[in-house]
């Protein structure tokens, strides 16, 4: 029996497993979480079990694929670059990985108000999350890319614990240490902290949020240092 024009018309429903970069991809953020050293802090090694955990579910859920647009900003101008710089580091096949998705990457600013320096300098892009192609409601997973001699002004994220893996280039955050690929940070929640980069290369990072899924899923980027109650 010939269906209707409806049916014949139907959105293909796309899982994980059918399109395997990102599931590729998904992998490889695991096995960051599983091999970076925690530096004895029982913290940070309770923070990546459980990114572990959330991606394994994540993977087993094999969640429908959302369809979510590529976009560009300035600062993407530098990715090329940056991938290149992570093809040749210790985190190879995360670059490589990338590389695979990059032009299905919807890069944005996150904010509602941009300080005018950042427009070029900064730009984010979810992987899996409430708005990232790979729907989750536990984890958040992305990038950060900032162009050379980026000042990312003090911000702090409520209700969530942040990770960074620095992929290419080298960042400072809060002027206490440097971050070269291989490298990771710790931001727990409410934490404000500050990033500046390197002023002869761009910076790639990938992040890791884990929350309540209501505090993921609203979550609010805000720009400066939280007030602390009297």
């Amino acid at each position: 029996m010939q269906g209707n024009g409806a049916d014949q018309y139907m959105p293909e429903i796309m899982r994980l497993t059918d399109q395997p970069d990102w599931l590729y991809l998904l992998r490889e953020y695991y096995e960051m979480y599983r091999f970076l050293p925690a530096g004895g802090s029982k913290a940070i090694r309770s923070h990546q079990k459980q990114v572990r955990e959330a991606i394994n579910r994540l993977i087993r859920e094999n969640p429908t694929l959302r369809d979510v647009s590529p976009a560009a900003l300035p600062v993407t101008a530098h990715l090329r670059r940056a991938l290149d710089e992570g093809r040749s580091g210790v985190l190879a096949p995360v670059a490589r990985a990338l590389d695979a998705v990059r032009g299905r990457l919807h890069w944005e600013y996150g904010y509602d108000r941009l300080p005018k320096g950042l427009a070029r300098a900064y730009g984010y892009a979810e992987i899996a999350g409430p708005n990232g192609p790979i729907p989750s409601s536990q984890v958040i997973l992305g990038l950060v890319l900032f162009a050379p001699g980026c000042i990312y002004p003090a911000h702090a994220h409520q209700g969530i614990t942040e990770s960074y893996i620095c992929l290419s280039g080298s960042v400072s955050e809060n002027d206490y240490g440097v971050y070269a690929p291989g490298s990771s940070i710790y931001n727990p929640p409410g934490h404000a902290h500050r990033i500046t980069v390197s002023d002869l290369e761009p910076a790639l990072l990938a992040y890791a949020w884990i929350g309540e899924p209501a505090v993921l899923s609203g979550n609010k980027m805000v720009l400066g240092t939280p007030r602390v109650k009297a």
